[in-house]
């Protein structure tokens, strides 16, 4: 038998989504073939601090992986010695990686670049791909550019909110009616977002948005249902199936997402039409390829309830690949099952990797 292909999976990380981190990699791992993978798990504390980790998957869902990882590094240093580079580094200890880290340091750029430093091959979207997206101003000018529907929105920054909260607020209020939601411009899985019905909540949305970010993005609310699609592929790439969120909560904030014992309930296929569905589904296409997407990701729509118009909200390039997540559900509705996509991602990775050193310099 051949030998396996040794991948590394990458957790945790020092994001406000640290701990939704830690759950979409079970999941993975759990789903991983054990026949064609070695995997080696390698979790990044809150702090930063990068360790091997050889425990069960759900040690890594209920937080425990970093005690038994340090007291694995304290019994035998020579074993479980990490170093980025060098000898004992990650291009010794791997064949490729695949980072599930969510938000800020994971999703954002910033490790895809270091993968690219370091010149291994990564699942996923790239550094530009990966930083456009993540960033809600950036992706909705982009989004404008190629002619994409998108939500009324505006951008407030946090400088000018602390200097002058008065003027702020009045400069949104002329601009929209309640209610209005308040998002960081660079965080996902739902985190610091909140939807303020008038101007005391519109204040304390900006005070929680701006420990999260100096971007703050203020959107116009629409009576709508919230839809999904994925798409994966690099120059060639497929849209999913087409499904529907349906929030136990009044949005589908962060605890709606990963913290409702599965209240909040997912129809996939979603109950539109196939117009519809094939108008989504080329949107997704194309706001993947204006974002010089690759790899996979998640692309969330609006339809709104009272005109049926589809409008794009974002796209996240690394989801949550949790029990409860979407990403993998909507795959399965096409044929493929857990394991098989990730298989893709990571065949999809090499290609890109590959395509890479073809390049001329």
């Amino acid at each position: 038998m051949a030998d396996k292909i040794r991948l590394g999976i990458i957790f945790g990380g020092k994001s406000g989504e640290h701990e939704v981190s830690l759950m979409s990699a079970a999941s993975v791992i759990n789903a991983v073939d054990k026949e064609k993978y070695q995997i080696t798990c390698i979790g990044i504390t809150k702090e930063g601090e990068w360790l091997l980790y050889e425990g069960v998957p759900e040690d890594i869902e209920n937080g425990q992986w970093e005690k038994q990882a340090r007291k694995s590094l304290m019994e035998n240093p020579e074993k479980y010695r990490f170093n980025l580079l060098g000898e004992h580094g990650l291009k010794d200890r791997v064949d490729i990686v695949f980072p599930v880290l969510h938000g800020p340091y994971g999703e954002d750029g910033t490790i895809q670049g270091l993968f690219e430093m370091v010149d291994i091959p990564y699942a996923g979207a790239g550094v530009l791909g990966s930083s456009a997206a993540m960033d809600k101003v950036c992706s909705k000018r982009i989004f404008e550019q190629v002619n994409l529907p998108i939500c009324k929105h505006i951008i407030v920054y946090r400088k000018d909110f602390q200097k002058n909260p008065e003027e702020t607020l009045s400069i949104i209020e002329t601009e929209f009616q309640y209610p209005v939601f308040v998002k960081p411009a660079n965080l996902g899985s739902s985190v610091g977002i909140n939807k303020a019905h008038h101007q005391r909540e519109l204040k304390e949305a900006l005070i929680e948005a701006c420990r999260y970010d100096r971007k703050i993005l203020i959107e116009a609310y629409v009576n709508c249902r919230e839809i999904e699609t994925s798409v994966i592929g690099n120059d060639w790439p497929q849209a999913a199936a087409v499904g529907e969120i349906i929030p136990s909560r009044e949005f589908y904030d962060y605890k709606a997402k990963y913290f409702d014992d599965g209240k909040s309930k997912m129809c996939i296929p979603a109950n539109i039409t196939e117009v519809q569905r094939e108008e989504i589904r080329a949107y997704a296409i194309k706001a993947y390829e204006a974002l010089d997407c690759c790899g996979f990701a998640r692309v969330d729509f609006f339809i709104d309830k009272d005109t049926g118009k589809i409008l794009i909200n974002e796209i996240n390039t690394i989801p949550g690949f949790t029990k409860y997540s979407m990403l993998p559900l909507l795959w399965k509705e096409q044929g493929v099952d857990y394991s098989q996509l990730i298989d893709k991602l990571i065949k999809y990775g090499f290609e890109k990797y590959e395509d890479k050193q073809t390049r001329k310099t």
